[in-house]
């Protein structure tokens, strides 16, 4: 009961009136006026009884949370404020809970919220129905199909920049529990020529620009189109882009949601590949081309288009070719075949894009059914969606216009019919006496469209069938004949002669009177839309094609199935499938959402009155409240109405122990409201004017305001005694503390005393007896002072001889040790770090401790260097090892040096048994390599150099060509007697080799390397270990080397080079080799 108190309900904190019906007095005006205050508090939603009424903000609202979820969910309807959710809450639990099949129908114009409104639904039903992984699964396709559909089905108008244009119904299915097993989607007459054509200010199908802005460069390439929109002329370019739109982004969510539905990769890529033939189909032109027969054909001007879609469809070029240019028609036994002209063969174009878009659109719906539909077979519950086109009145009209305000006549005719119905049975339910309501009923509108017989519908299909010359003009004229006393059908040229001087009313449109209004239609493509022809030769091109998807969409193009019988008209389809459809919504329980649109500018925040006024007028808005007025205008359940009410009357509050609805009867019986306002029914009370609801809502706020002040007395009086006895609680407990700390400190000064003179008493005796303790410590020390000393007396006298002779040594060697001991562990405590390179070394504490100082020092060193060495590789140890030997060699002798002790050695920097260039070179050579460089060798004769490959090995000393690796000569180490080089920043060197060896008959070897302290070291280091002998290093500024038979100088000198830093060699005379060194 008190979660029943605290809940707010419909007549709480109104905003204008929450529900129509209890609008007073009830006018235009003040309907209109009432939705506009509502409107500029962000309250979109108002209630007509249980119709909802939504005026779109044209904005996100902040009243579509997970929260507002869950304050809806099992709630009754009028219990919260109008909201799209109640509605949704209300046809689920009576799905779940009554058994009752439900349908939701939103009606309202283009650009009203419709499809808005139905992802709503569809959001709320997903969020309030059971949870699991099949389940959830199961929601997410349903609500998945909606991201598809758009895609393809959804285009900009100048009205709504997401306009629904095909109607969509869709059955939702679930179990015994309420839980959602699947769905089933059908579609409603697509606009398929907006493909072709779009009006000034609108746009193609979203799909086609949601591609060229979100595909990937690679896609694009590979569906052979480009992303500038100006490329393809199905593209209107005025509005190509839409502010707040991302197509981009739009594209990446409508192939997740493909993908979440159930389509493959390659069912994915199919329906792209046919969306680009469309588009491409659209650059396809013709030219004129005289036949010698004098007949007049096509043909295609730029073939490169027709090439392309060809290879994306895999039809054959010439066959589709022929079919643009050619027409095959069949009688019987007989085939005539005839040429296209140009403007027939722009007609076979656009048909075949529009057809070929449209069945690709049928196709997707019925893909779509394949993975929602319930996969179980027991007894399914269903709730029906409807979201389709409102009713459209444009500058020009035409077929398509006429077939969607056909519609809506037939859903504004089911709609009166159903919520009379429901009026009707409630009140029957109800046991209450039903008063009959005039209404109009467009009953009329509906026979002139769709009468079998003499109907718009009918004679269109009449006139389309019928053999010789057919036009639109025909069909008017035919019209004007049939229809001319109808009272709802003008025309000009009919035979009623009150329109025969109505200028705004042309010679080629005829007007219907709507129940929305008048509608002016124009007459020119009624014929052509209602044939809605595909050539027969374009279906067989297309049934021929490689592509699986295309020739399943064009089954008729197979010769194997040819069928001379006229396929059904356009009119005649939409009307078989508007029966369908009136016949299923029948069968279930109605709910209505009845969309408006504020304003023609698609801009929040305003509200136009006279726009608002004619949808109000044409939706029946109006005349829904006064049915609901002609009988009683708010009707409620007795356990809810005494439970708000209860407080009016003593016998009823605070409790009411009996039946609810004779709490009510006494309750209206108290407050002496007159009989002729109320009625009693089997479950609700009835009130018949709403001035009777807001006096009960007056009393009722009053008799609040009374109870508050009533509730605040009681609280003040209980709040004042609580205090007071508190209070006197409070004075207790400190007089009881203050008499307790009064005795506690009296009792605690007594007890001081006691403590006092008991102490005193302790402390005397105490005194007492440390003074008798301390004479007797006093006289046994004299007594043991007095004989140690008699000791003394006698062990010196016996011993002075001994401690004289040996005294000074003892403490000489003692002292001696103590001060060794004390070094040593100061040392310890004071000892460097075990880096080798760290000279510190603490101070000497002793003079006569130097030599033990160094020499502990030098120890020291060697210890912590083996300690670093220890920790050496074998192959770190060969690297120092050569290092070391470097340094002996040339440190403070060839300047060179010092930047070579930061480089490694690598010894192989050509990686010979790696590169298959040099594999003829290393199968040549069995020995291990130590070096492998690539050296300039210096000519003997002028000084220039040639590159070779220098290899050395544990025997010999190798130079190969750089180029095709075959080895020049081979010297042994045993020949080579001296290395000699500059101590300048040079790499130049000369290997000596012994005089009268096979090898020096060339003489001597001069070379130039990057790396001349690494080779000779290396090479010495190898000659060592091969022949015992130190190679001799000779570094010198100039020096003599053999040339055959001649001995030639080396001079290295200072000079500037024409190349930078780079030494130069030049032959100066048969004696001189002049070396330049920067």
């Amino acid at each position: 009961m008190a979660k029943m108190e605290v809940k707010s309900s419909l007549l709480d904190n109104m905003i204008g009136v929450g529900d129509m019906v209890l609008l007073e007095p009830l006018n235009e005006e003040t309907f209109i006026g009432n939705l506009k205050k509502r409107f500029d508090h962000n309250e979109i939603y108002t209630y007509i009884g249980s119709v909802v009424i939504s005026v779109n903000p044209y904005r996100s609202l902040p009243i579509y949370s997970p929260e507002k979820v869950e304050d809806y969910r099992n709630r009754n309807f009028y219990e919260l404020s109008p909201h799209i959710f109640a509605l949704s809450d209300e046809a689920y639990r009576s799905l779940r809970d009554q058994d009752k099949d439900q349908c939701i129908l939103i009606t309202g114009e283009s650009g009203a919220g419709k499809t808005e409104a139905s992802k709503l639904v569809m959001s709320y039903v997903a969020a309030v129905c059971g949870k699991g992984a099949e389940v959830n699964e199961v929601k997410e396709q349903l609500l998945q199909s909606n991201p598809v559909l758009e895609a393809f089905g959804n285009a900009k108008t100048v009205r709504n920049d997401n306009s629904s244009r095909f109607g969509k119904y869709m059955d939702i299915e679930f179990d015994f529990k309420g839980d959602p097993l699947g769905g089933v989607i059908s579609n409603y007459l697509l606009e398929k020529s907006r493909v072709v054509k779009q009006p000034r200010g609108e746009r193609n199908f979203h799909v086609f620009y949601q591609l060229l802005s979100g595909a990937s460069e690679e896609l694009l390439q590979k569906l052979k189109l480009e992303r500038d929109f100006s490329r393809y002329n199905y593209l209107s370019l005025d509005s190509a882009k839409v502010n707040g739109v991302d197509d981009a982004a739009n594209f990446r969510t409508v192939r997740n949601a493909m993908q979440i539905v159930g389509f493959t990769d390659h069912e994915t890529e199919s329906v792209l590949e046919v969306v680009a033939a469309v588009l491409k189909l659209g650059n396809i032109e013709f030219k004129p081309e005289s036949r010698v027969n004098g007949l007049d054909e096509s043909k295609i001007k730029d073939k490169n288009e027709l090439k392309e879609i060809c290879e994306l469809t895999s039809i054959d070029q010439l066959v589709l070719e022929r079919a643009f240019s050619f027409r095959t028609v069949e009688a019987k036994q007989e085939k005539v075949s005839t040429t296209l002209n140009v403007a027939q063969a722009y007609y076979a174009r656009d048909a075949l894009a529009k057809n070929l878009y449209s069945r690709l659109f049928s196709w997707l719906v019925n893909r779509i059914n394949e993975s929602i539909k319930a996969q179980t077979k027991v007894r399914k519950k269903v709730m029906g969606v409807l979201d389709i086109y409102g009713f459209e009145i444009f500058e020009d009209n035409s077929f398509e216009q006429f077939i969607i305000n056909y519609c809506n006549e037939k859903l504004q005719q089911i709609f009166i019919e159903l919520t009379l119905k429901e009026e009707q049975e409630e009140y029957i339910r109800e046991d209450i006496e039903w008063t009959h309501i005039d209404y109009f009923n467009n009953a009329i509108i509906c026979d002139l469209i769709e009468n079998n017989t003499n109907g718009i519908l009918a004679m269109l299909d009449e006139e389309c069938l019928r053999p010789g010359t057919v036009t639109d003009e025909t069909f008017l004229e035919k019209l004007n004949q049939v229809c001319a006393t109808h009272q709802h059908f003008e025309s000009r040229m009919s035979k009623c002669s009150r329109f025969l001087n109505d200028t705004t009313l042309p010679h080629s449109c005829f007007r219907i009177q709507h129940y929305a209004g008048k509608v002016l239609y124009q007459v020119e493509g009624f014929v052509d839309k209602n044939n809605d022809l595909l050539y027969r030769d374009l279906s067989q091109a297309m049934w021929k094609a490689g592509h699986a998807l295309i020739k399943s969409l064009f089954p008729e193009g197979n010769p194997a199935k040819v069928n001379l019988k006229r396929p059904p008209t356009a009119g005649s389809q939409f009307k078989a499938s508007v029966a369908t459809l009136m016949k299923n919504l029948q069968t279930k329980n109605p709910n209505y959402i009845r969309c408006i649109k504020p304003n023609d500018k698609k801009a929040a925040h305003i509200f136009n009155e006279s726009l608002v006024c004619h949808q109000i007028r044409y939706l029946g808005l109006l005349e829904n409240v006064r049915v609901r007025w002609a009988g009683y205008a708010f009707r409620q359940a007795y356990e809810p109405c005494l439970e708000r009410y209860k407080m009016l009357c003593k016998q009823t509050w605070p409790h009411w122990k009996g039946p609810a609805r004779s709490g009510v009867e006494v309750l209206f019986n108290e407050l002496e409201i007159p009989m002729e306002e109320y009625s009693f029914g089997r479950s609700k009370i009835f009130i018949r004017n709403p001035r009777t609801l807001f006096q009960l809502e007056d009393i009722r706020k009053q008799r609040l305001e009374d109870l508050a002040t009533l509730i605040q007395k009681i609280y003040r009086g209980w709040k004042c005694r609580t205090h007071f006895l508190l209070m006197k609680k409070s004075q207790v407990v400190i007089a009881a503390w203050c008499r307790r700390y009064a005795q506690q400190k009296r009792y605690q000064r007594i007890k001081n005393s006691a403590l006092v003179i008991q102490s005193y008493i302790r402390g005397w005796k105490a005194r007492k007896l440390l003074r008798e303790l301390k004479h007797q410590k006093r006289c046994k020390e004299a007594a043991t002072t007095i004989a140690a000393y008699w000791h003394g007396t006698q062990v010196r006298r016996e011993y002075r001889k001994f401690f004289r002779a040996n005294a000074g040594k003892k403490i000489y060697e003692f002292t001696l040790q103590r001060i060794v001991q004390k070094y040593f562990l100061e040392m310890k405590n004071k000892m460097p770090s075990l880096s080798p390179i760290d000279k510190n070394w603490p101070p000497r504490p002793y003079l006569f401790l130097d030599s033990t100082h160094k020499e502990l020092k030098r120890i020291f060193h060697l210890w912590r260097c083996k300690k670093y060495r220890d920790q050496f590789t074998d192959q770190q140890k060969l690297i120092y090892e050569e290092k070391l030997e470097a340094s002996e060699l040339f440190k403070d002798k060839k300047a060179l040096y010092p930047s070579s002790v930061g480089q490694p050695f690598q010894g192989a920097y050509l990686e010979i048994n790696k590169n298959p260039k040099y594999k003829k070179l290393k199968d040549a050579i069995e020995e291990k390599i130590i070096i492998a460089e690539v050296v300039n060798k210096i000519n003997r004769a002028n000084g220039k150099s040639t590159s070779r490959i220098f290899l050395l090995t544990n025997n010999n000393l190798l130079l190969a060509d750089q180029k095709s690796g075959q080895i020049k000569s081979e010297v042994p180490l045993v020949d080579v007697t001296k290395v000699s080089m500059s101590s300048q920043n040079d790499g130049f060197f000369a290997v000596h080799l012994k005089e009268g060896s096979e090898a020096a008959s060339k003489g001597d070897f001069l070379f130039s390397s990057d790396h001349l302290i690494e080779m000779a070291t290396k090479l010495y280091r190898t000659t060592l270990s091969q022949t015992n002998q130190k190679l001799n290093i000779e570094i010198s500024d100039e020096f003599l080397v053999q040339f055959r038979q001649d001995k030639v100088c080396v001079k290295f000198i200072q000079g500037a080079q024409k190349n930078g830093s780079v030494p130069t060699c030049k032959r100066k005379n048969n004696r001189l080799l002049e070396v330049a060194v920067p």
